[in-house]
C-alpha cells in the first residue's frame, strides 16, 4: 500500500486519511463509500440491528434508508466522480428501479433494483437463516459529478432499502494492447446477445504466451473455460469489459503463467449449490500466476483455489454479492499474496485459508477491505502453516462469524492443523462478532479456535484494533465442545473501543499473553474467564505490562454477560468454586478434578495412587478475600472415617504459590456429614486454590468430593 494514501472509516464515510506509524488497515479503494443514514432522505432509517435475520443486521454500520414510492435519499458526493456503485434491498420477489437526481435534476438513466440475487436459505447449514438480503447494482452517471454535488435516489413503485453509495471516478477505457489476440477477432459478439464461448477458447488458444484481449462490451459464455495457461486475458477495465458467465474457468490443473486483469465477471448465481462450481475461478490457475482489477458479482464463490496455486497474487479486485466465500485457498497453497481487494456481502468467510488435503503455507492476506459476510468470518484461517493476516479492515460480521478467526476447524480429512508462526498483525475490526446461534453465546471480534485438536503453534496478535464490537473483542475457545486447548498466544499492541460486553472471552483451557492492550467504554467486564468444559482445565491470562481499563473480571459463569448489562455483584453467601476450572497432578480413573466442582457430593476427585504428595488447584477467575474452606467426602456411610493431611497454598497468578495454612490434619467421619472446615487467615487474598494431600488414613490418595470457598467466616 502506498504510504501516502491508506483506508479509514469515519463516520458514515469511507474516506482517506494520513498515514499513521503502523499502516492504517484495508485496501487502497478507487471509490469512496457513504453510508445512506448519513445521507439526507425523506424516507425510513432503520436499526441500528446486531439480530440475526433482519434487514439492518446486514446493512453496513447496522443501518440503512428504507424508502416507498416517492421517497428519497441524497448523498452529497464525497468526491469527483463519474459512477455510482448502490448497495440496496428489496422485498423478496420484487424488481423494480431508482430514479436518478444529480443537483436536482432528473438524468435519463435509472438504476435497476432486483431481489433475484438475495434471501439464500442454506438449511444444510446448522444455525443459519435466510440471509444475503443485499445486493449491489452500479452506473455510469454520464456525467462528472464534484466534491459537493447531490446525488438523489428515489424509490418508484418499489420499496427499495438503501445501505451504501460507493462514488467513483472511472478513467477511460483502454486501448488494445500491442500483438493482443482480440476475442472479436475470433467471433465474440460484444453485445450479449451471441454465444463468444467458443471465440474465448479461439482466442487463448491462438495467444499463449501473449495477450487476449476483451474489447469493451458485453460478452456472453454459456460454458466453463479449461485448459487455460501461459496466457493473459486483460479487459478494457472492470466498467467496460463485461464477460457474464457464472463459470469462467472450471480447471483441475494448469502449468501456470495465468494473469486475469481489468475487466468484470458478472454471474446469474441465484442459490447455493456447494456441488456446482459456479466460481469466477474453480481449482487451480497453476503457479505464478495473477488476478487484478477484476469485478467479481453474482457467483457462488469468487475463486475457489484447490491444487497448484503456488505464488498466485490477487489483487486490486472487488468480489460482490457471493452466496458462499469470496475466495477459499483449499489447500496446498504455497506463497500466496491476496492483497488490496474489496469484498462485500459474502455468504461465507469472505477470505479463507482451508489446509485439506496439504497445509497452506507461507501465505497471507494483506490490506484487504471486507465488509458484511452474512454467514461466516471476515478473513478465516482454518490450519495451515506460517500464514499472515495483516493491515485488514474488517466490519459488520452478522452470523456464525467473527472478522478473524483463526482456528483448527477441519471440517474434513485430511487437515493440516495451524503449526509455525500465525502472524495477525494491524487489523482493524468494526463492529465485528456476533451471536452464534448454535452455541447460544457470542463470537468475539478475534477469535482463536481449538475447535478440533490443540492449538500449538505460535499465534502473534498485534497492532490491532476492535471498534464497536457488539460483544467481545478476543476470544479463545474450543469451538467443537471437547475442551482442547489454546497455547502460545501472544495479544500485543491493541486498542479496544465500546465493547458490547468483554475484552476477553476465554472459554477454552490454554493460556495467552497481553501486553499493551487498552480499553474504553467496556460494556460489562474486562475479562470472561470461564473454560468449557468446566472440568478441561484453566485459561491463564499473563499481563506483559501497559494494560489498561479491563482489569475486571466477570463474576458468574453460570450466566453469560449480556451487552451493557453490568458486572453483577457476587453473593457474599456464594460458593466461589462451584462450577470452576479445576486441574490436579494426577487423577485416578474416572475421579477427574472437575468432580470436586460440580456440586455433586456424590461425585469425588481422587488423586493417583500410593503417590503422595498430590495437589488439587481450582481457578476462581479472580482474586477474592477467601475466609473460609468447606471439604467434602460423600456421605455414604459406606465410606469409612478417615484423616487427610493438607496443606493450603494460593496463588494470585497461577505460577508462585505461597502457603495460607500450614500442613495438619483433618478428620471426615460420615456420622457427622464427612465435612471438613478450614478457616483461612483474614489477610487471606487469592484467585488460585491449591490442596496439597501428603496422607489419608482411609486411602492411598487424596479424595475431595466437594471443595467449597466462601467469603464468610
Amino acid at each position: 500500500m502506498p504510504a501516502a494514501m491508506v483506508v479509514a472509516l469515519s463516520a458514515g464515510l469511507l474516506t482517506t486519511t494520513a498515514p499513521t506509524a503502523h499502516a492504517a488497515a484495508g485496501a487502497t479503494l478507487p471509490f469512496t463509500s457513504v453510508e445512506a443514514e448519513s445521507a439526507a432522505t425523506t424516507g425510513t432509517k432503520i436499526g441500528p440491528d446486531h439480530t440475526q435475520g433482519t434487514l439492518a443486521s446486514e446493512a453496513s454500520g447496522r443501518q440503512a434508508v428504507r424508502l416507498s414510492a416517492g421517497q428519497r435519499v441524497e448523498f452529497t458526493v464525497p468526491r469527483a466522480a463519474n459512477a455510482v456503485n448502490l448497495s440496496y434491498s428489496v422485498p423478496d420477489g420484487q424488481s423494480g428501479s431508482l430514479d436518478v437526481y444529480v443537483n436536482g435534476t432528473k438524468i435519463a438513466k435509472t438504476l435497476p433494483v432486483t431481489s433475484k440475487y438475495s434471501y439464500i436459505d442454506t438449511s444444510w447449514i446448522p444455525g443459519a437463516k435466510t440471509h444475503h438480503f443485499f445486493d449491489d447494482a452500479r452506473l455510469l452517471l454520464g456525467q462528472d459529478v464534484q466534491q459537493g454535488d447531490k446525488v438523489a435516489f428515489q424509490a418508484t413503485g418499489t420499496q427499495v432499502t438503501v445501505d451504501v453509495a460507493d462514488f467513483e471516478q472511472v478513467g477511460q477505457a483502454a486501448s488494445q494492447p500491442a500483438g493482443s489476440v482480440s476475442v472479436t477477432s475470433k467471433g465474440a459478439d460484444p453485445s450479449g446477445n451471441g454465444d463468444s464461448t467458443q471465440a474465448f477458447r479461439d482466442a487463448i488458444a491462438a495467444a499463449q504466451g501473449g495477450v487476449v484481449w476483451i474489447p469493451p462490451g458485453d460478452y456472453k459464455l454459456t460454458s466453463s473455460l479449461s485448459g487455460v495457461q501461459n496466457v493473459t486475458l486483460q479487459g478494457a477495465g472492470s466498467w467496460y469489459s463485461v464477460v457474464h458467465t457464472s463459470r469462467f474457468i472450471d480447471q483441475s490443473s494448469s502449468s501456470g503463467g495465468v494473469h486475469i486483469k481489468d475487466f468484470a465477471v458478472m454471474g446469474e448465481v441465484t442459490e447455493r449449490v456447494d456441488s456446482n462450481p459456479d466460481n469466477f475461478v474453480n481449482g487451480a490457475l497453476g503457479p505464478n500466476s495473477s488476478v487484478s482489477g477484476m469485478w467479481i458479482q453474482h457467483m457462488k464463490v469468487g475463486l475457489w483455489l484447490m491444487g497448484n496455486n503456488d505464488n498466485l497474487v490477487v489483487e486490486n479486485s472487488r468480489i460482490l454479492d457471493t452466496t458462499a466465500d469470496g475466495l477459499n485457498l483449499n489447500g496446498n497453497a504455497h506463497g500466496v499474496r491476496v492483497r488490496g481487494n474489496f469484498l462485500r456481502n459474502q455468504g461465507d468467510d469472505s477470505l479463507a485459508m482451508w489446509s485439506l488435503n496439504g497445509a497452506d503455507s507461507n501465505s497471507s492476506f494483506e490490506s484487504n477491505t471486507i465488509s458484511q459476510p452474512n454467514l461466516a468470518n471476515g478473513i478465516a484461517i482454518y490450519g495451515g502453516t506460517d500464514i499472515a493476516v495483516r493491515n485488514n479492515l474488517v466490519s459488520d460480521t452478522n452470523a456464525l462469524g467473527s472478522g478473524i478467526a483463526i482456528s483448527n476447524q477441519k471440517f474434513l480429512d485430511p487437515f493440516s492443523p495451524l503449526a509455525g508462526t500465525i502472524t495477525v498483525d494491524g487489523n482493524t475490526l468494526v463492529r465485528a462478532g456476533a451471536m452464534n446461534p448454535n452455541w447460544n453465546h457470542p463470537m468475539g471480534a478475534l477469535r482463536v479456535d481449538s475447535y478440533d485438536s490443540a492449538i500449538n503453534a505460535t499465534v502473534n496478535i498485534t497492532n490491532t484494533t476492535v471498534t464497536d464490537s457488539p460483544y467481545s473483542a478476543f476470544e479463545f475457545v474450543s469451538g467443537g465442545g471437547q475442551g482442547y486447548p489454546v497455547r502460545n498466544v501472544t495479544v500485543d499492541g491493541a486498542t479496544v473501543k465500546n465493547t458490547g460486553t468483554v475484552v476477553v472471552q476465554a472459554e477454552a483451557q490454554g493460556a495467552a499473553t497481553f501486553r499493551n492492550v487498552s480499553a474504553t467504554a467496556v460494556g460489562v467486564a474486562g475479562v470472561y474467564n470461564c473454560p468449557y468444559p468446566a472440568s478441561s482445565g484453566t485459561f491463564t491470562l499473563t499481563d506483559g505490562g501497559g494494560n489498561s481499563g479491563w482489569s475486571s473480571t466477570w463474576s458468574d459463569c453460570s450466566t453469560w454477560p449480556q451487552p451493557g448489562q453490568g458486572n453483577p455483584d457476587p453473593d457474599p453467601g456464594r460458593n466461589l468454586a462451584k462450577g470452576r476450572p479445576a486441574t490436579a497432578t494426577g487423577s485416578q480413573d474416572v475421579y477427574t478434578p472437575g468432580k470436586a466442582v460440580d456440586g455433586d457430593a456424590n461425585s469425588y476427585w481422587e488423586s493417583t495412587n500410593n503417590a503422595f504428595p498430590q495437589s488439587w488447584t481450582v481457578d476462581l477467575g479472580s482474586s477474592y478475600a477467601v475466609r473460609r474452606l468447606v471439604l467434602k467426602l460423600p456421605p455414604s456411610s459406606a465410606w469409612g472415617a478417615r484423616t487427610q493431611t493438607i496443606t493450603v497454598l494460593g496463588s494470585t497468578d497461577g505460577s508462585s504459590y505461597a502457603t495460607v495454612v500450614g500442613s495438619a490434619g483433618y478428620r471426615f467421619d460420615p456420622a457427622s456429614g464427612n465435612t471438613a472446615t478450614v478457616a483461612l487467615p483474614a489477610s487471606t487474598n487469592l484467585r488460585y486454590l491449591r490442596l496439597s494431600v501428603s496422607a489419608n488414613t482411609g486411602w492411598p490418595a487424596g479424595q475431595f468430593s466437594e471443595v467449597e470457598a466462601y467469603l464468610t467466616s
